[in-house]
């Protein structure tokens, strides 16, 4: 019995971190189509679309009268493990044997949809009210049952789903405020294989779902100084307590009073993110922008896993905060089309110790272009494109299953790893 949380907690361990790779760990930013073909570099101070609401509600201000915003974006991301001699112990055997099986293929599913809607409303001279729902955090990927690195990952569903109230207020001609309260849902499904004793024997199975709504909250300030604009942004953590079923089956011999369906809990959080934007606009048919965001993941530097008559137990993580700036800029090239390109550098949270096959992850590089075209006064349409470059990295994770018993195995998953992905981007901007 009180092996069980050990092989479940070594189970979560890479689980609920896993990444599209196009964001600094499991954030996803995509939640603009504007944003999108400037690589981000106006978040939060740009204030030209719905999207301000997500990216700064201060921004608000300088829209007038009704403005909706919806679209979407389609990842195409492509990631490639290659075999660079995955070995495991054998219990009551000197030495390890190799983990043989395939590359896996491309664990992500193609396209991966990411939609967004925003909504605003100039109340009066000095308020605005508006909404944003879109998904800040997620990945569905799944690597094929014989992967050599199944011990490390098999599938990951995670999805979240954020609604967020916000308002802003303008204090001056030249400064506004605003803030929103995330009402956050998080629902997991998360897979990997586990060792029987003989590495003949077929795999166990290791899986587990959950979910959580919690609650966070942003705010933001937009000030103004003549062709310059500044925008600062803060988006507080999120602590969720997922909850649901943990199923082990497959474990044979000794191993098979273990197999079972529990009851389990496992805290983690999303990080708190401050961003730093400013815009340049002359008042003719160009303008600039550039970002620097700081993301909170040194708080994510565990994973405890909670189930009743079993003793709390944690699995390291060790992420780091990171970085990202961005820069960029937009030309008029006639009444009716807007052009626009940007770049931007940003950092892995993930260690060379810590980095899995379930996570991927590099330092990436963004290539961004995108347009405008009103189709009317009052309408227009977006569009973006985006090449993601995606440094390689070397995988080498050790993984302990039934540790201190006699069963005690050690997994050694090493690779080589590589991905790049493309982003289209679209949407529909109405105001009334």
């Amino acid at each position: 019995m009180q092996n069980k949380p050990f092989i479940a907690a070594l189970g979560l361990s890479s689980a609920l971190v896993a990444t599209p790779v196009v964001a600094g760990g499991f954030y996803v930013q995509e939640q603009s189509g504007i944003e999108a073909g400037r690589a981000y570099s106006g978040e939060a101070a740009a204030a030209d679309s719905g999207a301000t609401i997500f990216f700064n509600p201060a921004g608000m201000t300088e829209l007038e009268g009704i403005n909706i915003e919806g679209g979407g974006q389609l990842l195409f991301v492509t990631a490639q493990q290659d075999n660079a001699g995955s070995t495991r112990t054998v219990p009551g055997l000197a030495g390890t044997v190799p983990v043989a099986g395939s590359d896996g293929g491309n664990p992500f599913a193609q396209p991966i949809p990411i939609p967004s809607f925003y909504a605003s409303a100039q109340v009066s001279d000095r308020v605005w009210v508006g909404v944003g729902v879109n998904s800040p955090f997620g990945v569905a990927s799944g690597y094929e049952d014989d992967f050599f690195g199944r011990f490390d990952a098999v599938q990951a569903d995670l999805l979240t789903f954020n609604v967020q109230p916000s308002v802003a207020v303008k204090l001056t001609e030249n400064l506004s405020l605003g803030g929103g309260i995330d009402i956050q849902y998080i629902d997991t499904t998360l897979v990997n294989a586990l060792p029987n004793l003989s590495p003949t024997a077929p795999d166990g199975r290791f899986a587990i779902e959950g979910d959580d709504i919690s609650f966070g909250f942003n705010v933001g300030a937009l000030f103004k100084a003549g062709p310059l604009r500044f925008g600062a942004h803060y988006r507080s953590q999120v602590e969720h307590t997922l909850e649901g079923p943990l199923e082990i089956s497959g474990l044979a011999g000794p191993l098979a009073p273990q197999n079972g369906t529990f009851d389990a809990t496992t805290p983690i959080t999303m990080p708190d993110i401050a961003t730093l934007s400013v815009a340049i606009d002359p008042g003719g048919k160009w303008r600039g922008y550039a970002t620097a965001r700081h993301y909170d993941w040194s708080d994510f530097d565990r994973i405890d896993f909670i189930a009743p008559g079993f003793p709390p137990t944690s699995s390291p993580q060790n992420y780091e905060d990171t970085m990202s700036i961005a820069a960029g800029g937009e030309y008029d090239f006639s009444d009716k089309l807007t052009l626009r390109a940007g770049t931007m550098w940003d950092e892995s949270p993930v260690g060379d110790t810590f980095r899995s096959t379930r996570v991927p992850d590099g330092d990436r590089l963004w290539a961004s272009a995108g347009a405008t075209y009103r189709l009317t006064d009052h309408m227009a349409v977006n569009l973006a494109y985006s090449h993601v470059f995606v440094s390689s990295e070397p995988i080498a994770r050790q993984t302990v299953f039934y540790p201190g018993t006699p069963a005690q195995t050690s997994v050694v998953t090493r690779s080589n790893s590589t991905g790049d992905a493309d982003v289209l981007a679209f949407s529909l901007s109405t105001r009334f």
